[in-house]
């Protein structure tokens, strides 16, 4: 069985270990930890931190995992940047850095998997879109690929040595953006890509139209090692509260319950964050009212 979590980026105003308490209190039975600058910042790091949330969340029986989608941890200015793609390397080896501490801290928080994604290509180039929206430059888009993979293996290597999974979630507006790009992404990176698992957001597919959602869960169940959950309202890629967009979370919960999923499945509401404690509380109670009874 799959375990309920919730995202600290939707408690960004709450001391990490008081989130970790307040979850537990919900019943939620995981935490999926965004390090920011409030919450594990890797560039000004307390003492002590990283054994106190491991100790307490061994002490409430929760399990972790590590998300790396801090919106501007790494740059003040520009969201979600330097990615893996950018044309400088020294932007690029600035993620990477970012990427291989946060493997280091899943590894010393006994998290054991860390999300990531591509970033948006320099130039706004979409690996996956659909033919009819693809841009008229194949020879970029294949020099972006190749960048990717170069950027991707070390990063696989890294994890490994440390007994961590990588989950790569593709992410609306960035290059690889639908599942049918993750699995190209595994293909190109061969048997280097045996180990890239899939994290997938059920309300991303509502943006980009991979529906139905639980078809698209029972066709990624091999490869899926780690699930968000959040709303979607008429195709616009913002978070919301279920109940507020398209969702079926009955049918998403249905699937994972039918594919014998047991990662988190971690509630993303980062735009809820000013009301951090009633989200996940209101979050919990829709999740109850839609497990399957077999749950």
């Amino acid at each position: 069985m799959f375990r309920l979590a919730y995202n600290t980026n939707g408690l960004s105003h709450h001391r990490i270990l008081d989130a970790l308490r307040l979850l537990h209190d919900l019943g939620y039975e995981g935490v999926a930890i965004s390090p920011d600058v409030s919450c594990l910042d890797p560039f000004h790091p307390r003492a002590g931190e990283v054994d106190s949330v491991r100790s307490l969340a061994v002490d409430l029986g929760l399990s972790l995992a590590v998300e790396t989608g801090a919106r501007f941890l790494l740059d003040a200015r520009r969201k979600h940047r330097p990615t893996l793609l950018e044309e400088g390397a020294a932007d690029r080896a600035r993620r990477a850095d970012f990427l291989r501490w946060s493997i280091d801290l899943a590894g010393e928080l006994d998290a054991g998997l860390v999300s990531l994604w591509s970033g948006a290509s320099p130039s706004g180039i979409r690996a996956d879109a659909p033919d009819s929206d693809l841009d008229d430059d194949p020879r970029e888009r294949e020099r972006l690929w190749d960048r990717l993979c170069a950027e991707m293996r070390p990063l696989l290597r890294h994890a490994s040595e440390r007994g961590v999974r990588l989950a790569f979630e593709p992410e609306p507006g960035m290059f690889v953006e639908r599942p049918a790009g993750y699995d190209e992404l595994v293909r190109r990176l061969g048997d280097d890509g045996e180990s890239l698992g899939l994290c997938l957001d059920v309300g991303h597919l509502l943006v980009t139209g991979d529906v139905p959602v639980g078809d698209v869960i029972r066709r990624c169940a091999s490869r899926l090692i780690h699930v968000h959950l959040d709303d979607i309202a008429g195709g616009l890629h913002e978070h919301r509260m279920f109940g507020e967009g398209d969702l079926d979370l009955a049918e998403v919960l249905e699937a994972l319950t039918e594919v014998d999923y047991t990662g988190l499945a971690a509630v993303e509401l980062s735009r809820d964050a000013h009301r951090g404690a009633q989200a996940a509380e209101e979050a919990m109670g829709h999740l109850r009212r839609a497990l399957p009874p077999s749950a």
